[in-house]
C-alpha cells in the first residue's frame, strides 16, 4: 500500500475523532462472552445480513443458498470470488433445464467468497488497509432476464437510504463512461437513473478500469455502476472515489450483464440480459456500526477478543502502517481475517497442499501462523483453537487440519527464517523472490512468479476441461440460443436408460463448433444435434458412451457425447453429410456392460466406506471408465490425513463383494427432489447441482418403498443415491470387486481406485499367485534367496492386486529381506593391520556386489590399536565401544571407527552381531 493511503487513513480516523473513545474491550466482552449482540448497537451485523435478504425476498426474489466456496466443476476459479458465480450456467444459457437454478427469474442470497490467488488477489492487502479481506461475504441480488438497471439502481436507492437510512449526502455513484475495450460507448441510462437521486457532482464517469466488471479471462461481462460511501460526511469527496481512500468506500456494484468475454478478447451479446449485483457485508455492517474499518464491528471483534485472551498481546488499538510500530494491530487482522477463509475453505472440503487452491490455502496458514508466533508471541496450536469463534459446524475436523498444518510448518518455520534473513542481506537491490517477511524488511515483494503459476494451473484446467468436453465442439450461449431459436426442442434422453435396442431419431442440427450448417465436408469435426437419444451423455463422473449413427449417409461413428442445456451433441466426423433425416443410434453396450458395474459399484462403494470407516466419510469426486472406478472422499476423526489401513481396506472390499455375492436387485425412479431427499441414509455429492424430479437409484430395495416410508431407519443399511447414470439390473452382474489402490490427494482426502468384473477376478487370481510364491521363497535355500526376493519386490510393485492383500505380500517380504539379510550378516577380521585403506576397499566391494550389512575390523597387536569400517555408522557406534574407540566418516560415504583396546575385537565383533541381528529383527 502506498504511504499516501495509510496517511489518509490516519486522518480519516482523526477527522471523526468520537471512534477513538469506544471503549473496545467492553464492548468485544459482549459479543465474545455474552453471545448476543451489543444492546446500544442499532445494525448488528446479523441484523444486517437478515434485513438485506427480507428485503429482496419482498421484491420477490428467491433466497438461494450461498454455493461452496470451493467451486463445483469450475476449473477456471481456484475460489468462488463473486456472488454471481454459481449462475454462470444462466448467464451462459447453459443451465440444465431440469433443474431449479433454470427456473429462477429472481434470486438474492449472501455468497460466501474468497479472492487469494490469480488475478483478483486481496492476500497481500490484508491488515495493511481497513477494508480487504481474503474471506469477505457478499450480499446479492440478480435479474435473469427479468428487471435491468431501472428497477436495480432504484431498489438499491431505497435499501440504503430508506431501510438502512443512510445520510444520502455521503453517497456517490459511478458509471461506465465509455472505453476502448470494443469501442464500448457510456452508459448514459445508468448516470440519467442515478441523476434522479443524485446531483451531478455525486454522479461520476469512470473507464474500464473501474465500471467494466470481469471476474475472469472467459466470462459474462458488463459495464457497471459502482456505489460509494463517504464515511467522514460534511465534505466533497469526489476526488476520493476509485482512488483507494479507506474514508470514501465502494459498497455496492450494480452490473448490467449483456455481452460475454470470448477466448480471442472479443465480446459477443449475450441471449438475455441480466443484473448482477453485489454488496460487501463487511464494508456495509462497517459503515451501518458507524466504524471507520471493517475490522471495528462485531464481525471481527469476538476473533480479537480471544487472540487477545490467549496469546496476552497488547490489545488491538486501531493502527495501521507506521503508527502501529510493532505490527500487533496488523497480526491481530491477519490471523482473524485468515481463520476465517480458512474455516469456510476447509468446511467446503478443500485442505491445505502442494498444487493449486490447496496452495494458496497452505500458504494463507502459514501467512497467519507466522504472525501468531512472531509477532503476538502465541503459544504452539493456537491458530487452530480460533475455528470455533468463526464457525460451529466441523469445528472438529477443521481444526484437526489446520493444527495438523501448525505442526508441519513448525518444524520448518525457525530453519525458514533464518534462511530468509540470509537471502535478506544478500540480496542485490532491493527485491526479493519471497512471499511471507520481505515487507517487514522494507524489501519489495515479487508476487509475479506466484500469481503466473496461479493462472497456468486455472489455463490449464480449462484446456482439460475443454478437451473433456470435446475439444473445439463445445455448444455455448450463442450456440444454445440459437438451436432454441430454431425451434428445436431440448433433447429427450429418457432413453438412455434402455438396454440392447437401437433407437430411431432424428437429425436436428448439424453444429461445427461456430455455427449451425446444412452439410459438412468430408473429414470436419461435427456436433449433431437429435430429436431423442439412447447414448448417456458425459455427466455425474461417467464416462459417454460412444457408438454410431447410421443413415442413407453410410455410418457416423460417434466419439463423444456431451450436454449443453440440455441438447445432447455427438461429436465425430464422417465422410460428408446433408441435410436432416432420419437415424439410427446404435449404441455400443459391450462398452457399456464395462462401464455400468464400476458405476453400480461406485455406489456400493460409498456404502462400504462408511459402514468400514464411519459416517464422517463424504464423496470428495468420482470417476466411471469402461477400466475402472476411482472414488475420492474425506476420511478421518481426528487424523485427518490418515490413510485407510490394510484391515479397513479388507472390510470395504469385504461389503462390497457381499452386496455382490448377495445378487441384490437394482432399482431406480425418479421422484420430486424434495421427497428424495428425505430418504433415510440417502447419499448425494456436497455441491451438486440436482435436476428436480431427481433420479434415485437404490440397491436391494424398491425406490417405491423408500419413497412411502423415507424416514425408515432399514435404508440406513442400505444404498440408495440421487443418480442419473447407466447401472447393472443386479449386482451379480458385477462379479468381483476389487480395490486396487488408496492415496492421499490432499490434506484429508483419499483416493480410492477399484475395478470390478473380470479385472477385479484376474488382479484377484494374481495377488493369489504372488502371495502363494512369497510363501514358498520362504522355503528356499539361502543362497539363493536374495535375489528371489527382488525379484518377488520388483513383481509385487508393478502388479495390479488388491491393496489389502499387496500389503500383505509386502511385509512378508519384508520380513523375508530380514530372514536374508540375517543369514548373509558379514561381520569379520582381516590382517592388515592399522591399513585404513584396505579395510575401506574390502567394505566398498562387498557393499556392491552382495548389497548386505557388512564390518571388517582389523588390529596392530603391537600398539594394541583396531581400526573398523562398516556401511552404517549407527552400527559401527555400537560396536567400538569395547574398544574404547571413537566413529568419524571416512572417503566413499563409508562410517570408520578407531580403538585404543584391540585385545577386546571378538567382544566387538560379538557385540555388532547382536546389535545387527536385533535392528534386522
Amino acid at each position: 500500500m502506498k504511504a499516501s493511503i495509510l496517511s489518509n487513513n490516519i486522518s480519516g480516523v482523526l477527522a471523526y475523532p468520537r471512534l477513538l473513545a469506544v471503549p473496545r474491550i467492553r464492548i468485544c466482552r459482549v459479543f465474545a462472552m455474552s453471545g448476543v449482540d451489543a444492546p446500544e448497537m442499532e445494525w448488528p451485523a446479523k441484523k444486517v445480513r437478515d434485513t438485506f435478504i427480507k428485503i429482496f425476498e419482498g421484491k420477490n426474489h428467491v433466497n438461494w443458498n450461498s454455493s461452496p466456496v470451493v467451486p463445483h466443476n469450475d476449473p477456471t476459479l481456484l475460489f468462488a470470488n463473486a456472488g454471481m458465480n454459481q449462475f454462470k450456467p444462466i448467464f451462459l444459457g447453459t443451465v440444465d433445464p431440469n433443474t431449479a437454478m433454470s427456473k429462477l427469474t429472481r434470486a438474492c442470497n449472501t455468497q460466501k467468497c474468497i479472492r487469494a490467488g490469480g488475478k483478483h488477489n486481496d492476500l497481500d492487502d490484508v491488515g495493511k488497509d481497513t477494508y480487504h479481506h481474503t474471506f469477505f461475504e457478499m450480499f446479492g441480488n440478480w435479474s435473469f432476464g427479468n428487471y435491468f438497471k431501472k428497477d436495480a439502481i432504484e431498489w438499491a436507492w431505497e435499501l440504503l437510504t430508506k431501510v438502512y437510512s443512510l445520510p444520502t449526502d455521503r453517497i456517490y455513484a459511478t458509471y461506465f463512461g465509455g472505453g476502448d475495450k470494443a469501442g464500448l460507448p457510456p452508459d448514459n441510462e445508468a448516470k440519467d437513473i442515478w441523476l434522479k437521486f443524485l446531483p451531478p457532482e455525486r454522479v461520476l464517469p469512470f473507464g474500464c478500469k473501474d465500471n467494466f466488471w470481469e471476474m475472469g479471462d472467459t466470462v459474462p461481462c458488463a459495464p457497471c455502476t459502482v456505489i460509494h460511501y463517504d464515511r467522514v460526511g460534511n465534505r466533497n469527496a469526489a476526488s476520493l472515489v476509485n482512488n483507494d481512500d479507506p474514508s470514501c468506500i465502494e459498497i455496492w456494484n450494480l452490473v448490467f450483464i449483456q455481452v460475454n468475454r470470448e477466448s480471442d478478447g472479443s465480446l459477443k451479446p449475450l441471449p438475455a440480459k441480466h443484473v448482477d449485483i453485489g454488496m460487501g457485508f463487511e464494508r456495509l455492517t462497517s459503515v451501518l456500526q458507524n466504524k471507520m474499518s471493517n475490522y471495528d464491528t462485531d464481525v471481527f471483534f469476538p476473533i480479537f477478543d480471544v487472540i487477545q485472551q490467549v496469546t496476552a498481546a497488547r490489545p488491538y488499538s486501531r493502527k495501521f502502517g507506521p503508527d502501529d510500530i510493532d505490527k500487533v494491530d496488523m497480526a491481530y487482522k491477519v490471523v482473524a481475517d485468515h481463520i476465517r477463509t480458512l474455516s469456510f475453505a476447509i468446511a467446503d472440503c478443500a485442505s491445505p497442499g502442494n498444487e493449486g487452491r490447496e496452495y494458496v490455502l497452505r500458504r494463507i496458514l502459514r501467512h497467519a501462523v507466522h504472525y501468531s508466533s512472531e509477532v503476538l508471541k502465541a503459544p504452539k496450536g493456537f491458530f487452530s483453537k480460533l475455528v470455533k469463534i468463526v464457525l460451529k459446524q466441523h469445528e472438529v475436523r477443521i481444526g484437526d487440519i489446520i493444527a495438523a498444518e501448525e505442526v508441519s510448518f513448525g518444524k520448518t518455520l525457525v530453519k525458514g527464517i533464518e534462511k530468509f534473513k540470509k537471502a535478506a542481506q544478500d540480496v542485490q537491490g532491493r527485491i526479493l523472490s519471497g512471499q511471507l517477511m520481505a515487507e517487514e524488511r522494507g524489501l519489495i515483494v515479487d508476487i509475479e512468479g506466484f500469481n503466473k503459476a496461479m493462472d497456468e494451473v486455472r489455463e490449464k484446467s480449462k484446456k482439460s476441461f475443454l478437451r473433456q468436453a470435446g475439444g473445439a465442439i463445445v455448444m455455448d450461449a450463442d450456440a444454445t440460443s440459437a438451436v432454441h431459436r430454431k425451434g428445436v426442442s431440448t433433447t429427450d434422453d429418457s432413453f438412455k436408460f434402455i438396454w440392447f435396442q437401437d433407437h430411431e431419431s432424428v437429425i436436428k442440427a448439424i453444429y461445427i463448433g461456430s455455427e449451425f450448417v446444412e452439410s459438412v465436408n468430408a473429414g470436419d469435426d461435427v456436433g449433431i444435434v437429435l430429436e431423442s437419444t439412447s447414448f448417456y451423455a458425459k455427466q455425474g463422473g461417467q464416462i459417454f458412451d460412444t457408438g454410431s449413427l447410421d443413415g442413407s449417409f453410410g455410418s457416423f461413428q460417434v466419439c463423444n457425447v456431451q450436454i449443453f442445456e440440455g441438447f445432447v451433441l455427438y461429436i465425430g466426423s464422417l465422410s460428408g453429410m446433408t441435410g436432416k433425416f432420419s437415424v439410427g443410434a446404435k449404441v455400443d453396450y459391450d462398452r457399456r456392460r464395462l462401464i455400468a458395474p464400476n458405476h453400480t459399484c461406485t455406489h456400493m462403494l460409498t456404502f462400504a466406506l462408511k459402514e468400514a470407516l464411519g459416517d464422517h466419510v463424504d464423496q470428495k469426486g468420482s470417476i466411471v471408465l469402461l477400466e475402472k472406478l476411482r472414488f475420492d472422499c474425506s476420511h478421518g476423526n481426528t487424523n485427518r490425513d490418515e490413510a485407510i489401513n490394510a484391515d479397513h481396506l479388507r472390510k470395504i472390499k469385504y461389503i462390497v463383494n457381499e452386496q455382490i455375492k448377495a445378487e441384490l436387485d437394482v432399482y431406480s425412479k425418479e421422484a420430486t427432489l424434495a421427497e428424495a431427499k428425505r430418504i433415510n441414509g440417502l447419499q448425494a455429492v456436497f455441491g451438486e447441482v440436482y435436476p428436480d424430479p431427481v433420479r434415485v437409484v437404490a440397491i436391494g430395495r424398491k425406490v417405491e418403498d423408500l419413497l412411502a416410508n423415507p424416514e425408515n431407519r432399514e435404508w440406513s443399511s442400505i444404498s440408495s443415491e440421487l443418480c442419473g447414470g447407466t447401472h447393472i439390473t443386479n449386482t451379480q452382474e458385477a462379479k468381483a470387486f476389487a480395490l486396487l489402490s488408496e492415496e492421499e490427494i490432499a490434506k484429508g482426502v483419499r483416493r480410492i481406485t477399484a475395478v470390478t468384473t473380470e479385472s477385479a477376478l484376474k488382479a484377484t487370481e494374481l495377488g493369489d499367485l504372488l502371495l502363494q510364491k512369497v510363501d514358498d521363497a520362504s522355503k528356499m535355500e539361502v543362497n539363493l534367496l536374495e535375489k528371489k526376493v527382488a525379484s518377488l519386490k520388483t513383481s509385487v510393485d508393478s502388479a495390479s492386486i488388491p491393496a489389502a492383500k499387496k500389503a500383505d505380500i509386502r511385509a512378508k517380504i519384508a520380513q523375508l529381506q530380514q530372514l536374508n539379510w540375517l543369514n548373509l550378516l558379514c561381520i569379520f577380521r582381516i590382517d592388515v593391520g592399522l591399513d585404513a585403506a584396505a579395510l575401506r576397499e574390502a567394505v566398498s566391494k562387498v557393499i556392491q556386489q552382495k548389497e548386505m550389512p557388512v564390518m571388517v575390523f582389523s588390529i596392530d597387536e603391537t600398539t594394541n590399536k583396531a581400526v573398523v569400517y562398516a556401511g552404517v555408522s549407527e552400527w559401527l557406534i555400537k560396536a567400538v565401544g569395547p574398544l574404547k574407540g571413537k566413529c568419524g566418516r571416512g572417503k566413499g560415504g563409508l562410517a570408520i571407527g578407531q580403538g585404543t583396546i584391540a585385545s577386546r575385537v571378538n567382544e566387538a565383533i560379538d557385540l555388532a552381531t547382536s546389535f545387527a541381528s536385533m535392528k534386522l529383527r
